[in-house]
């Protein structure tokens, strides 16, 4: 097929309530969408930036001008196209995953849809649904923190992450455990906020025993974790430090890791997620789905992700109403503890129209 055009939507949602981690708290999620219009039909792509540079040294107003400025026009001169070639054609660029991811997101889709098969059976689904976690952010207070972790499973999600940072990590997991018992998985994400000097508070966790600790020290420091991994028993799990299938594979044999976060958005797409998937499995490494507070664009794709045979914990892949009142999408609604993997093409879901055009603060057309 041929790229004809790419469509960016500026997208601005408030949040069901305001989302602190180590980094920084959100009451509302701006993102950046992408329409891809090709000579097969329209696909739709999600990019995983945040408005400022925290998550990673992508944010949304730099990833709006690398795909103006580089990255479309580069694909719209290449004539044919398929989604197996975007990353090819755009390696030049040097990094900018993120935008990558959200322009092959848009291609794959638009590929897929235009064959009649799904996400999921393109990436090698097993399963019909997927098993949810829920991803709780610090807190002000503990007594708060328990209500809201006993809201998620009332809900029935099937794992708690709790967010955690310096002076917040041993009390909240303390309180959850006494409060929910050992039955509980439980988890917690430190977004890189400790350094190896808290490798004596980052042992006091291992009595809780945790199904890992996330990406506990900063993204490069990859021998750190190698070396954090010989002090404590809580299995150690990157996330930041992910960036490709090699890197995953580095991080495994230096010994930094025992399970792997996958988000598609950091390490370039769907395609390269799924290279990070069987990389982990060729070395017996699980992995589970994280999130970037996604729409239900993202989501869907997530959940299909998800759904291949790897994928042996639950992840951040939470029901619609987890963040937002209303999605731009149809719901996802969660069942048992498990979300459906979308069975239509492409995605198998799409945005509706008006409910975008309400959220929608600023489009402008790419041909």
């Amino acid at each position: 097929m041929k790229l004809t055009g790419v469509e960016l939507l500026r997208v601005r949602m408030p949040l069901v309530s305001p989302f602190r981690t180590s980094f920084g708290t959100q009451a509302e999620r701006e993102l950046l969408l992408l329409r891809a219009v090709t000579s097969d039909g329209d696909g739709w792509g999600e990019c995983g930036a945040m408005v400022d540079p925290l998550y990673s040294s992508e944010y949304v107003d730099g990833v709006e001008h690398v795909l103006r400025t580089f990255l479309v026009p580069a694909l719209l001169a290449a004539g044919d196209l398929t989604a197996n070639k975007v990353a090819p054609l755009l390696a030049k660029f040097k990094g900018h995953r993120m935008a990558k991811a959200a322009l092959e997101m848009a291609v794959l889709d638009a590929e897929l849809r235009a064959h009649g098969v799904s996400f999921a059976t393109a990436l090698g689904s097993t399963k019909d649904s997927v098993p949810c976690g829920v991803s709780v952010g610090i807190m002000e207070t503990v007594p708060h923190l328990l209500d809201v972790v006993g809201g998620y499973l009332d809900a029935g999600y099937v794992r708690i992450k709790l967010k955690i940072e310096p002076g917040w990590d041993v009390e909240p997991v303390r309180a959850v455990r006494e409060r929910f018992g050992d039955d509980v998985l439980l988890q917690v994400d430190a977004n890189t906020a400790y350094t190896l000097s808290d490798i004596p508070q980052l042992a006091r966790l291992d009595p809780f025993e945790l199904l890992l600790i996330e990406q506990p020290l900063e993204e490069e420091d990859v021998l750190g974790h190698a070396e954090l991994a010989k002090h404590i028993r809580t299995p150690i799990c990157l996330d930041e430090s992910v960036v490709s299938a090699r890197s995953a594979a580095d991080a495994i044999r230096l010994g930094a890791c025992r399970i792997v976060n996958i988000k598609p958005s950091r390490v370039g797409g769907y395609l390269e997620a799924r290279r990070v998937h069987d990389v982990c499995a060729a070395h017996g490494i699980p992995v589970w789905c994280g999130g970037m507070i996604e729409t239900g664009l993202g989501r869907a794709a997530n959940v299909a992700l998800a759904s291949l045979p790897g994928f042996t914990l639950p992840g951040d892949t939470s029901a619609s109403d987890r963040f937002y009142t209303e999605d731009i999408t149809e719901p996802f609604v969660l069942t048992g503890g498990h979300l459906p993997v979308p069975s239509g093409p492409g995605l198998g879901v799409t945005p509706i129209a008006g409910r975008l055009a309400e959220v929608t603060t600023a489009k402008s057309w790419l041909a």
